[in-house]
């Protein structure tokens, strides 16, 4: 007989929460001033007109309008066309 518990269970059961990277707003989809439009790790999307850039590279609209994507100099990019 053991005279100790296994210690399995009690020593698994931790794991981080999921970090949601990833496209929030669409291309043809209408944002407000500050929504987040791409969560990321880097630029591999890069910022166009009207969009800035959080120091985790997370891309956000300066402006409200509709979002837009596009290869720009060979490299992704997203944009705001502001609402008129």
């Amino acid at each position: 007989m053991a005279h100790k518990k296994g210690l399995g269970s009690s020593k698994n059961g931790r794991d981080s929460t999921a970090q949601r990277r990833g496209i929030k707003a669409y291309g043809g989809e209408k944002v407000k001033s500050g929504s987040i439009i791409v969560r990321q790790v880097g630029l591999s999307i890069r910022a166009g007109e009207f969009v800035g850039v959080g120091k985790d590279y997370t891309l956000f609209a300066l402006q409200p309008g509709t979002v837009g994507y596009r290869i720009h100099c060979g490299r992704r990019e997203a944009f705001v066309i502001p609402a008129a």
